[in-house]
This record gives structure tokens, C-alpha cells and sequence, in this order.
């Protein structure tokens, strides 16, 4: 695998060396491929109206904090050179991110490296306000690249396409890259279908003196993607099945969603404020969700496989 080391102010400090890696999805090289009309994407029909409610910013564990909506996780992770977002929410749900960061006492100009979970307007339609604002690196994933840099959702879905203000991408990794800032590595596992460049990544944190690994959840909803016949992402379905084996292959006792609802999240957030010291900790919030996850494919697959 690959170790990219991302300084706080400048780019030229980014270093590449090699190492193993685990097998990577082969895809086809999006640039090429057709995109859809411009209706937004939906994660299952019609947008959920919590994606621009203000949800206060909270702490997960330490250096680590909540700064989402009430429907669309963000997080902000504390190092000592500064701060890391990732994912920014929608493109006017952003400015409530901005305003949960600068609640905790930080400047926008604190952020140093933006990361994103994968490229649909509702986790990244407010990346490039993020960035311009923060003067931050963004980093993504190869496959989601052209995805962001055009502004678009890439494949064939059956809600549509969709839109959002297009964001230049600073580096990009790929499966099993580490981003290093200030003593803290989060590591990304390619987890492709939900968008050819979905991304999950993961890193340790201590809580209360106890050590923990984090796992923040790309998606493995089908989301009205099209399973069978997708000329834009013909690997589509082999590409969840290793979105699976990657992640089964996670070990996380804290499970983070780009929806919070994926991970119970807000029940987790009561019971922290009611004195729950550990309520995030949950070894068995990971492979419940994966197991989950895989069974509704495989009937969205099969539903369309009998058409």
C-alpha cells in the first residue's frame, strides 16, 4: 500500500512510498463514462428533509467530533497540525458544518485536509464552498474523481442523475492509502458500488484512556442504482460483492454513518448525554450493518435480475 503523508500548509510535503495492497476493484476509467440527467440522487426516493436541519456538534471520542446535520454525518477529526473534515454535506448544509466547526472553537482556516466518503451531492455538494473557505487539501478516491470534478453523478440510477458545485481534487488514493496529519493516520479501504470510488476509512482514537478504531462507513445501499444492465458501470455488482469482502475484513468496535441513522448514531448520542461514557462503543455495529447491507442487495439484485 501506499503511505501519503499530507502536511498541515503545502502540498509539496506529500510523500509516496510503496508497499503491499490488497487487490483492487478494475474499473473501467470513469472520464469516459456517460453520466445521467441532472435530478438529484435520492439514498431511497425522495431527499430526507433532515439533510439541512442543525444537529449541535458533539464529541465522539477524544479528537474526535460530530459536525453534521441531523440527516448527513460529517466528522472533524483533532491533531496537532490542524483539523481534518470529512465528507461536507449538501451544498447549503455546508454552512451548517462550518458553523458546528467554529462552535467548537475552531477557525475554518484550522482545516488542513478534506476527505470525502464518496461523490453524491448530499455527502460532497458542499466541497468546493469547504475548500474555498478552509484553503484546505481535498483528497479522494480515483474513481470518484471525475464524479467530482465534473459535478455529477456517474453511473445509470433510476432516479436520475445529479449535480453539485464541482470540486478540484489535490490527491488522490487509492485502496488502503494512509493520509497522515499531526499524529493521526486514517486509512482508506476502497469500498466501490454505491459510486465507483466509495471510500470507508478508519483510523485509532483513545477514549477516556482506552484505545479504539473508528470506522466511518462509506454506503452499500443500492440507492436506485442500476444493478443489471448499467452500461456506465458495467462491474457494478462485482464491485459491491468487494465493497463486502473489504469491509467484513474491517475490524471496529465504533461505527460511524454518512447517515447517521446507519449506525443508530443519535440513540448513541441520548444515552452519551444521559452518562454513557462509551455509548459509541459497539464491536457489533460493523458486521450487523455489513450483513444487513449485503442481504438487501442481494434481493435488489435479484428483483432486477427477474425482470
Amino acid at each position: 500500500m501506499k503511505t501519503v503523508l499530507l502536511a498541515a500548509a503545502i502540498l509539496a510535503a506529500l510523500s509516496v512510498s510503496p508497499a503491499d495492497a490488497r487487490p483492487r476493484p478494475k474499473a473501467k476509467p470513469v472520464a469516459d463514462a456517460p453520466v445521467a440527467s441532472p435530478t438529484p440522487v435520492y439514498k431511497d426516493g425522495p431527499p430526507d428533509t433532515t439533510y439541512e436541519v442543525p444537529h449541535k456538534p458533539y464529541r465522539i471520542a477524544d479528537g474526535l467530533d460530530y459536525v453534521g446535520t441531523r440527516g448527513i454525518g460529517v466528522y472533524m477529526i483533532e491533531t496537532h497540525d490542524g483539523l481534518i473534515v470529512l465528507d461536507s454535506g449538501t451544498e447549503k448544509g455546508v454552512d451548517l458544518v462550518e458553523a458546528n466547526i467554529q462552535a467548537l472553537g475552531f477557525k475554518l482556516s484550522d482545516v488542513h485536509i478534506l476527505l470525502e466518503t464518496h461523490a453524491h451531492w448530499d455527502h460532497v455538494g458542499g466541497m468546493a464552498k469547504l475548500k474555498r473557505d478552509t484553503g484546505a487539501i481535498f483528497v479522494a478516491s480515483a474513481g470518484d474523481r471525475y464524479g467530482l470534478e465534473n459535478g455529477v453523478h456517474v453511473g445509470e440510477n433510476h432516479y436520475g442523475g445529479g449535480t453539485f458545485p464541482a470540486v478540484s481534487v489535490d490527491r488522490v488514493i487509492n485502496d488502503g492509502d494512509k493520509v497522515k496529519l499531526g499524529g493521526v493516520t486514517m486509512t482508506a479501504h476502497l469500498t466501490p458500488g454505491h459510486t465507483r470510488g466509495d471510500t470507508t476509512w478508519t483510523m485509532d482514537v483513545k477514549d477516556h484512556g482506552v484505545k479504539h478504531t473508528v470506522v466511518f462507513y462509506g454506503s452499500t445501499t443500492v440507492a436506485g442504482n442500476v444493478l443489471v444492465g448499467n452500461n456506465a458501470y458495467p462491474n457494478i455488482v462485482a464491485d459491491y460483492h468487494l465493497a463486502f469482502t473489504h469491509l467484513k475484513a474491517i475490524k471496529a468496535d465504533i461505527l460511524l454513518g454518512n447517515h447517521p441513522e446507519f449506525a443508530d448514531q443519535e440513540a448513541k448520542y441520548q444515552a452519551q448525554l444521559a452518562g454513557k461514557t462509551d455509548a459509541f462503543v459497539d464491536p457489533k455495529a460493523l458486521p450487523n450493518l455489513v450483513k444487513q447491507s449485503e442481504a438487501d442487495f442481494g434481493v435488489a439484485l435479484a428483483k432486477e435480475q427477474t425482470k
